[in-house]
This record gives C-alpha cells, sequence and structure tokens, in this order.
C-alpha cells in the first residue's frame, strides 16, 4: 500500500451536504443521489493498477446499492505511468460544494528528495517537488466529472520563494454551510528548527526557501465552483496536524460562531532531536472572513497518544438549551480509544462565565455530587480511528478504524456528550478503510427529504488495500448499521464524498 500521511482523515464526510438532496440538479439524466471516490491506483502491480482517478456511482435509495457512472475523472492533468505513477502525490480528499454543481479534490504533492549538504549546514532538493494542490471540476449532467480545472496552490504563499517548496498536504474539510474549505499540511521534512536551528529557526515562521517550510492550516472561501485563500493563511503551526474538524454553532442568547479543531502529533523545537510526541488539540476561532485565530488556553493537552482524529460535533437542537458542544479525538497509536471532551458554550457547573467566553475545551466529566468529578473513560474503539462523522441529527457518531477493519456506531446523548454503542456495536469493512461518507434521507430535524420505499439511510466506507466500497443500511431512529453490501472499485479508493 502506498505510505500515506497519517491523519489522512478524509473527513471528507461531508454528511451535512446531504441537506441539500432536493438541489442536486435539473437534469432528468442525473441520478438524485450520488457518491464519489477517489482511487489511488499506485498498490498494484501492472497497468491496472495505475491512475488516480475519481469513480461516479449513482446510490440505489431503496437498498443503497451502487451503480458506477464512470471513472474518467482523473485527479491529476498529468497522466500516471509506471516510470511516474504518482505525478500529482496521492488524492487524499473529495468534497463538493453545496449546490452539488463543483467538486474539489486535494492531492498531497510530492515533498523533494532531500540531502543534508555538510558545506552549508543546510538540507537541500534533489529534483523539484510537486506542490499539494486543489482541482476544481465541474459536475456534469449525468453526475459524472469534467476534466480538472486549473490548479489551486497555496504553498509558501506569501512568501519570497521563486521555486515551488516541498510540503504535503494531510487532509481537506468544508464546514457544513460550504462557506469555507480548510486544509492542513505537514511542511517540510526534516522540519525546521529540528536539525540545524542556526540556520533554519524554530517554527512557526513564514518560509525562506523550498525546504524551509512549517506545517499549516489554509482557509479558502467557495464561492461559485472557485477557491479564494483567506486572509492570514497559510496560517503557520509549530506542530504537525493529523486532522481537523469545523464546527458552526448558536449558544442560547448568542451570535453564531465557527471553531476549528485540530489535533496535533509533534510538537517542532530547536532543542528536542528527534521529535517529542505532542498530543495535543487546537481550538481556533473562525471569523467571518476566514480568519483564524488561536483561542486562550490552546492548544490542550489530551491523553489521546499520537492522536489521528478528531471530530466536533453540537447537539443542541433549534429552540432548546439541553445540549451541548463536543469533541471526540481518536488514539493512533496502541488499543484505540476515543477521548471525550466538553466546550463550555453556556454557564453550568462545569463551566464559569469566563470559560465560556474563552470557549474553554476540557476533558468530558462523569456526574457527581462534589466536584472534582472524575473524567469520563475513552471508549473503546478499534485500532487507528481514522475518521469520524455524524448524521445530520447529531444523534449517531461513526467511528472508522484502520487497523481494525470496522465502523463503530456510537448513540450521542445530547446533554452529557457521553456515547453508548448500539446494536450491534460495529461492522466489519474491507481491508484498511480510510474514508466514510454518508448520503442522508433526513434532515438536522429527522424530515424525510425525499420518498423512497426506505426509510433508512447509508454509510460508506473505502477500502484501500481491498480495493472495494463496503455500504451499509442505517437506521433514521436507532443509528444502527445493517444489511452490508461490497462493491468492487478501481485499485486503492481513498476519499470519499456523497450528494
Amino acid at each position: 500500500m502506498s505510505n500515506k500521511i497519517g491523519g489522512v482523515v478524509a473527513l471528507v464526510a461531508m454528511c451535512a451536504l446531504s441537506l441539500f438532496l432536493l438541489n442536486c440538479g435539473s437534469s432528468s439524466s442525473r441520478p438524485s443521489g450520488i457518491l464519489y471516490v477517489l482511487t489511488q491506483g499506485t498498490n498494484q502491480q501492472g497497468p491496472t493498477g495505475i491512475g488516480e482517478n475519481v469513480s461516479s456511482f449513482a446510490i440505489n435509495f431503496d437498498n443503497g446499492t451502487l451503480s458506477l457512472i464512470n471513472s474518467n475523472a482523473s485527479a491529476c492533468p498529468t497522466a500516471a505511468s509506471i516510470t511516474n505513477p504518482e505525478p500529482c502525490g496521492l488524492p487524499l480528499d473529495i468534497l463538493l460544494d453545496p449546490a452539488g454543481a463543483a467538486a474539489f479534490v486535494l492531492d498531497q504533492g510530492i515533498p523533494c528528495p532531500e540531502e543534508y549538504n555538510p558545506q552549508d549546514g543546510k538540507w537541500e532538493c534533489q529534483s523539484a517537488p510537486v506542490p499539494p494542490a486543489i482541482y476544481p471540476y465541474t459536475v456534469n449532467s449525468d453526475g459524472s466529472l469534467s476534466s480538472p480545472g486549473t490548479a489551486v496552490t497555496w504553498t509558501c504563499a506569501g512568501a519570497n520563494v521563486a521555486t515551488p517548496c516541498s510540503d504535503a498536504a494531510v487532509a481537506m474539510i468544508g464546514d457544513a454551510s460550504g462557506q469555507f474549505l480548510f486544509v492542513i499540511d505537514q511542511g517540510s521534512f526534516p522540519s525546521p528548527g529540528t536539525e540545524n536551528p542556526l540556520v533554519y529557526p524554530s517554527c512557526p515562521h513564514v518560509p525562506s526557501g523550498p525546504t524551509d517550510v512549517c506545517p499549516s492550516i489554509s482557509v479558502f472561501s467557495m464561492h461559485s465552483g472557485s477557491l479564494t485563500l483567506a486572509s492570514g493563511s497559510p496560517f503557520y503551526l509549530s506542530k504537525i496536524p493529523t486532522a481537523l474538524s469545523p464546527i458552526t454553532f448558536t449558544p442560547p442568547n448568542g451570535t453564531a460562531q465557527e471553531l476549528l479543531f485540530v489535533s496535533n502529533d509533534h510538537d517542532i523545537c530547536t532543542t528536542c532531536n528527534p521529535q517529542h510526541n505532542d498530543n495535543t488539540v487546537s481550538e481556533y476561532s473562525v471569523n467571518s472572513s476566514g480568519v483564524l485565530t488561536e483561542v486562550t488556553n490552546s492548544p490542550y493537552a489530551v491523553a489521546a497518544q499520537s492522536p489521528s482524529s478528531v471530530f466536533a460535533v453540537y447537539t443542541n437542537r433549534a429552540q432548546e438549551n439541553t445540549g451541548g458542544l463536543f469533541v471526540y479525538v481518536g488514539q493512533g497509536v496502541g488499543t484505540g480509544a476515543l477521548y471525550p471532551f466538553q466546550v463550555c458554550t453556556v454557564e453550568n457547573a462545569g463551566c464559569t462565565a469566563q470559560q465560556v467566553a474563552e470557549t474553554l475545551m476540557t476533558p468530558l466529566l462523569e456526574s457527581c455530587a462534589q466536584p472534582p468529578c472524575t473524567p469520563v473513560p475513552p471508549t473503546n474503539v478499534g485500532q487507528d480511528p481514522v475518521a469520524m462523522l455524524a448524521d445530520p441529527t447529531s444523534n449517531f457518531l461513526y467511528v472508522l478504524s484502520e487497523g481494525s477493519n470496522q465502523v463503530f456506531g456510537f448513540t450521542i446523548n445530547p446533554t452529557a456528550g457521553t456515547l453508548a454503542a448500539q446494536a450491534p456495536p460495529n461492522q466489519s469493512t474491507g481491508s484498511y478503510p480510510v474514508a466514510m461518507a454518508m448520503h442522508a434521507s433526513v434532515n438536522s430535524a429527522g424530515q424525510l427529504l425525499y420518498n423512497s420505499n426506505s426509510s433508512g439511510q447509508y454509510l460508506y466506507t473505502s477500502n484501500t488495500v481491498s480495493d472495494n466500497i463496503t455500504g451499509f443500511t442505517v437506521s433514521t431512529t436507532s443509528g444502527s448499521m445493517s444489511s452490508p453490501i461490497t462493491v468492487i472499485t478501481p485499485a486503492a479508493p481513498s476519499g470519499m464524498a456523497a450528494h
């Protein structure tokens, strides 16, 4: 299997976009439900394993089965070959605009091979790198995708660097409204400041050369099928990010706010070599222009070792004050575990007015008569939980375990944020699942979005080693997964998006 950046979470799970199912297009030839799946094609031998494409599948609303529309859309304008199987780097994530009229594909890029030059004490590129890029597509009348448009790049944006920078994208996700698209990058390797701090200062800083690139978060405004880099992006980091999750919420008697949570695996510093484990989650506010500001007390130390995923969910219903904002962090090494946190959005026994003002993130606590209360223990999930998503009602959480070849289902307590295993608690997938997507049949209020003989909705996983998709019917009332199906795909499927 191709070596993928840890934390390719494919928070590709644009389940919120399912709210726009009724506006999927005006052409009668276009399926009502479509699943898009990236295929990397590089972990197979021979010509059949070559090709980084986007496959389009029509979804049967009655049983969730998939019918291939085509696999002709390339994820890279340069054709793959045996001698150059990854001309743009691995395609990681795909998402759609709210109208379902445009798609965006994130390619990882190809960092340059570097060698240490003892004469100047620098790591130098031996060949030109391929920067990470996002390619836009138009959705055709039959649900297939056009040829990729002009690449959107952002590496070393604002820096005085003439050549492409050595950087690699980690993951891409959009917010529920379709206003912003977020990308995290790991920066150059070795990270600035870790090998020779006298030459390269520690992060964060604006790149000074193609091998002096700090990790970053970049925010794009998404409109009319195009992307515009927000002011202040790339937002350079002192830590190596692994996953990200945006959330928009409106606290009682307040105004709508958008936050971005990012899990971090390693700290970049000038005094530690090799890099030490960081195990933190950073929290950022996102203003109306897409500018990021790290909040007070961020980053937060977490008990999850080498966190591989993070997911935020807001359970408060309209006109109600009983829900809350909860964050779940997946442990990436050892026994799989999910650590729960709450974010202070209202004053209560666990949150002061000051902590609400700071939207403080704190471990979820057991109910007790006298503080301090005991933290809620982590929930057992399979090894390396790489992706999470919630259904549109925020009643149910699904966790994808890459190392155990399983997807776990939970019911979310909307008041306490605790998780209860569904029945059955998990279902098997194909080998090495890396991404999920849900095609929902209900909106956030639980109302059916279309007429069908089945009141279920459908959850799909892309299984990169077994070269297939696993699909499940999901109950709209219990959230339980049933009736598994398997669909063969081109080699090494990765990111997914449903509409």
